[in-house]
Protein backbone atom coordinates (compact mmCIF):
# COMPACT_ATOMS: atom_id res chain seq x y z
CA UNK A 1 0.00 0.00 0.00
CA UNK A 2 1.16 3.49 -0.75
CA UNK A 3 1.78 6.38 1.66
CA UNK A 4 0.13 9.79 1.62
CA UNK A 5 2.73 12.41 2.51
CA UNK A 6 1.28 15.70 3.78
CA UNK A 7 3.99 18.21 2.91
CA UNK A 8 4.22 21.75 4.29
CA UNK A 9 5.58 24.25 1.74
CA UNK A 10 6.81 27.87 2.04
CA UNK A 11 4.29 30.62 2.80
CA UNK A 12 6.34 33.13 0.82
CA UNK A 13 10.10 32.74 0.78
CA UNK A 14 10.83 29.61 -1.28
CA UNK A 15 13.93 28.92 0.81
CA UNK A 16 11.70 28.05 3.76
CA UNK A 17 11.41 24.37 2.93
CA UNK A 18 13.06 21.41 4.62
CA UNK A 19 15.50 18.97 3.04
CA UNK A 20 13.04 16.21 3.88
CA UNK A 21 10.20 18.00 2.08
CA UNK A 22 12.27 18.46 -1.09
CA UNK A 23 13.37 14.82 -1.01
CA UNK A 24 9.81 13.64 -0.50
CA UNK A 25 8.48 15.75 -3.38
CA UNK A 26 11.22 14.31 -5.58
CA UNK A 27 10.55 10.68 -4.65
CA UNK A 28 6.75 10.39 -4.68
CA UNK A 29 4.86 9.15 -7.73
CA UNK A 30 2.47 12.10 -7.81
CA UNK A 31 1.98 15.50 -6.15
CA UNK A 32 -1.60 16.58 -5.56
CA UNK A 33 -1.65 20.36 -5.34
CA UNK A 34 -4.28 22.98 -4.60
CA UNK A 35 -3.00 25.04 -7.54
CA UNK A 36 -0.51 23.29 -9.83
CA UNK A 37 0.64 26.64 -11.23
CA UNK A 38 1.70 27.81 -7.77
CA UNK A 39 3.39 24.53 -6.88
CA UNK A 40 5.20 24.54 -10.24
CA UNK A 41 7.21 27.56 -9.07
CA UNK A 42 8.48 25.53 -6.13
CA UNK A 43 9.31 22.53 -8.31
CA UNK A 44 11.26 24.72 -10.74
CA UNK A 45 13.19 26.28 -7.86
CA UNK A 46 14.40 22.84 -6.72
CA UNK A 47 14.67 21.20 -10.16
CA UNK A 48 11.88 18.70 -9.50
CA UNK A 49 9.92 17.01 -12.30
CA UNK A 50 7.36 15.02 -10.32
CA UNK A 51 3.94 14.82 -12.03
CA UNK A 52 1.12 16.86 -10.49
CA UNK A 53 -2.66 16.79 -10.34
CA UNK A 54 -4.98 19.49 -9.02
CA UNK A 55 -6.88 18.96 -5.77
CA UNK A 56 -9.11 21.87 -4.75
CA UNK A 57 -12.52 22.65 -3.30
CA UNK A 58 -14.28 22.13 -6.64
CA UNK A 59 -13.12 18.55 -7.23
CA UNK A 60 -12.67 17.15 -3.73
CA UNK A 61 -15.02 14.15 -4.02
CA UNK A 62 -13.79 12.88 -7.39
CA UNK A 63 -10.11 13.49 -6.67
CA UNK A 64 -10.26 11.98 -3.19
CA UNK A 65 -11.59 8.71 -4.65
CA UNK A 66 -8.99 8.84 -7.43
CA UNK A 67 -6.02 9.45 -5.11
CA UNK A 68 -7.11 6.87 -2.53
CA UNK A 69 -7.36 4.36 -5.36
CA UNK A 70 -3.79 5.21 -6.40
CA UNK A 71 -2.66 4.63 -2.82
CA UNK A 72 -4.33 1.22 -2.95
CA UNK A 73 -2.23 0.45 -6.03
CA UNK A 74 0.92 1.13 -4.03
CA UNK A 75 1.58 4.65 -5.28
CA UNK A 76 3.13 7.21 -2.95
CA UNK A 77 1.37 10.59 -3.11
CA UNK A 78 2.33 14.03 -1.73
CA UNK A 79 -0.39 16.48 -0.73
CA UNK A 80 0.52 20.19 -0.82
CA UNK A 81 -1.51 23.39 -0.64
CA UNK A 82 -0.70 26.73 -2.27
CA UNK A 83 1.47 27.57 0.73
CA UNK A 84 2.02 26.49 4.31
CA UNK A 85 0.70 23.35 5.98
CA UNK A 86 -2.09 21.55 4.08
CA UNK A 87 -5.61 21.53 5.61
CA UNK A 88 -5.03 24.72 7.66
CA UNK A 89 -7.71 26.86 5.97
CA UNK A 90 -6.86 24.89 2.82
CA UNK A 91 -8.18 21.71 1.16
CA UNK A 92 -6.90 18.30 2.23
CA UNK A 93 -8.85 17.11 5.26
CA UNK A 94 -11.15 14.90 3.19
CA UNK A 95 -8.24 13.25 1.42
CA UNK A 96 -6.39 12.50 4.66
CA UNK A 97 -9.60 11.20 6.24
CA UNK A 98 -10.29 9.03 3.19
CA UNK A 99 -6.77 7.61 3.23
CA UNK A 100 -6.96 6.83 6.95
CA UNK A 101 -10.37 5.16 6.52
CA UNK A 102 -8.87 2.79 3.95
CA UNK A 103 -5.95 1.93 6.22
CA UNK A 104 -3.27 3.81 4.29
CA UNK A 105 -0.24 5.30 6.00
CA UNK A 106 -0.31 9.10 6.37
CA UNK A 107 3.00 10.82 7.07
CA UNK A 108 3.20 14.55 7.80
CA UNK A 109 6.29 16.50 6.72
CA UNK A 110 6.10 19.54 9.05
CA UNK A 111 7.09 23.04 8.08
CA UNK A 112 5.78 26.59 7.58
CA UNK A 113 2.37 27.73 8.81
CA UNK A 114 1.23 31.36 8.55
CA UNK A 115 -0.83 31.15 11.74
CA UNK A 116 2.07 29.98 13.91
CA UNK A 117 4.54 32.35 12.25
CA UNK A 118 2.24 35.30 13.00
CA UNK A 119 1.57 34.19 16.57
CA UNK A 120 5.26 33.84 17.40
CA UNK A 121 6.10 37.22 15.88
CA UNK A 122 3.11 39.04 17.33
CA UNK A 123 4.64 39.64 20.75
CA UNK A 124 1.45 38.32 22.34
CA UNK A 125 1.17 35.29 24.61
CA UNK A 126 1.76 31.92 22.94
CA UNK A 127 0.95 29.54 25.81
CA UNK A 128 -2.75 29.52 24.86
CA UNK A 129 -4.24 30.38 21.49
CA UNK A 130 -7.25 29.81 19.27
CA UNK A 131 -7.01 29.53 15.49
CA UNK A 132 -10.18 30.83 13.86
CA UNK A 133 -9.10 30.99 10.23
CA UNK A 134 -11.31 33.14 8.00
CA UNK A 135 -14.31 34.83 9.59
CA UNK A 136 -17.68 34.87 7.77
CA UNK A 137 -17.95 37.65 5.19
CA UNK A 138 -21.45 38.79 6.13
CA UNK A 139 -21.35 41.37 8.98
CA UNK A 140 -24.05 39.70 11.07
CA UNK A 141 -22.43 36.28 11.01
CA UNK A 142 -18.98 37.82 11.49
CA UNK A 143 -20.07 39.73 14.60
CA UNK A 144 -21.79 36.64 15.98
CA UNK A 145 -18.57 34.67 15.61
CA UNK A 146 -16.47 37.45 17.15
CA UNK A 147 -18.85 37.60 20.11
CA UNK A 148 -18.23 33.88 20.65
CA UNK A 149 -14.46 34.53 20.60
CA UNK A 150 -14.54 37.53 22.92
CA UNK A 151 -13.94 35.56 26.11
CA UNK A 152 -11.28 33.21 24.77
CA UNK A 153 -8.43 33.27 27.27
CA UNK A 154 -5.62 32.82 24.76
CA UNK A 155 -4.53 34.81 21.73
CA UNK A 156 -6.96 34.67 18.80
CA UNK A 157 -5.54 34.10 15.30
CA UNK A 158 -7.61 35.20 12.30
CA UNK A 159 -6.93 35.15 8.56
CA UNK A 160 -8.32 38.14 6.68
CA UNK A 161 -8.41 39.74 3.25
CA UNK A 162 -6.55 43.06 2.86
CA UNK A 163 -9.82 44.52 1.54
CA UNK A 164 -11.73 43.66 4.73
CA UNK A 165 -9.08 43.88 7.44
CA UNK A 166 -9.89 47.44 8.59
CA UNK A 167 -13.62 46.65 8.89
CA UNK A 168 -12.77 43.49 10.78
CA UNK A 169 -10.47 45.33 13.18
CA UNK A 170 -13.23 47.86 13.84
CA UNK A 171 -15.63 45.01 14.60
CA UNK A 172 -13.10 43.39 16.93
CA UNK A 173 -12.58 46.67 18.78
CA UNK A 174 -16.33 47.17 19.15
CA UNK A 175 -16.89 43.64 20.49
CA UNK A 176 -13.63 42.87 22.34
CA UNK A 177 -12.86 46.34 23.59
CA UNK A 178 -9.40 47.92 23.44
CA UNK A 179 -6.99 45.00 23.12
CA UNK A 180 -3.44 44.56 21.92
CA UNK A 181 -3.26 43.32 18.34
CA UNK A 182 -0.70 42.43 15.70
CA UNK A 183 -1.53 42.74 12.01
CA UNK A 184 0.94 40.56 10.13
CA UNK A 185 1.23 41.18 6.40
CA UNK A 186 3.12 39.30 3.67
CA UNK A 187 4.95 37.06 6.13
CA UNK A 188 8.38 35.83 4.92
CA UNK A 189 8.01 37.85 1.69
CA UNK A 190 9.91 40.91 0.48
CA UNK A 191 7.46 43.43 1.98
CA UNK A 192 6.82 41.62 5.28
CA UNK A 193 5.35 43.90 7.92
CA UNK A 194 3.99 43.48 11.45
CA UNK A 195 1.97 46.35 12.90
CA UNK A 196 1.59 46.04 16.67
CA UNK A 197 -0.26 48.07 19.28
CA UNK A 198 -3.70 48.66 20.71
CA UNK A 199 -6.58 48.21 18.30
CA UNK A 200 -7.22 51.94 18.18
CA UNK A 201 -3.55 52.68 17.48
CA UNK A 202 -3.32 50.11 14.71
CA UNK A 203 -6.52 51.37 13.10
CA UNK A 204 -5.08 54.88 13.14
CA UNK A 205 -1.95 53.63 11.34
CA UNK A 206 -4.01 51.86 8.70
CA UNK A 207 -6.72 54.42 8.03
CA UNK A 208 -5.04 56.19 5.10
CA UNK A 209 -3.21 53.18 3.66
CA UNK A 210 -3.89 50.95 0.69
CA UNK A 211 -3.37 47.52 2.20
CA UNK A 212 -2.08 44.69 0.04
CA UNK A 213 -1.01 41.10 0.56
CA UNK A 214 -2.01 38.21 2.76
CA UNK A 215 -3.01 39.16 6.31
CA UNK A 216 -2.93 37.34 9.64
CA UNK A 217 -4.43 39.14 12.64
CA UNK A 218 -3.46 38.10 16.18
CA UNK A 219 -5.59 39.54 19.00
CA UNK A 220 -4.77 39.56 22.69
CA UNK A 221 -6.84 37.04 24.66
CA UNK A 222 -9.21 37.98 27.47
CA UNK A 223 -6.94 36.52 30.15
CA UNK A 224 -3.95 38.43 28.79
CA UNK A 225 -5.96 41.65 28.65
CA UNK A 226 -7.13 41.22 32.26
CA UNK A 227 -3.59 40.57 33.52
CA UNK A 228 -2.27 43.60 31.62
CA UNK A 229 -4.99 45.84 33.08
CA UNK A 230 -4.14 44.64 36.59
CA UNK A 231 -0.47 45.48 36.08
CA UNK A 232 -1.20 48.97 34.81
Amino acid sequence: MGTLFVVATPIGNLEDITFRAVRTLAEVDLITAEDTRQTKKLLIKYNLNTPMTAYHKFNIKAKTDYIVDLLSQGKNIALVSDSGTPTISDPGYELISGAVAQGHRVEVIPGPCAAITALVGSGLATDKFVFEGFLPKKPGKKNKRLTALKDEQGSVIIYESPYRVVKTLNSIKEIFGERQVAVCRELTKKFEEVIRGKLGEVLEKLKDRTIKGEIVVVVEGSEQATQRERRS
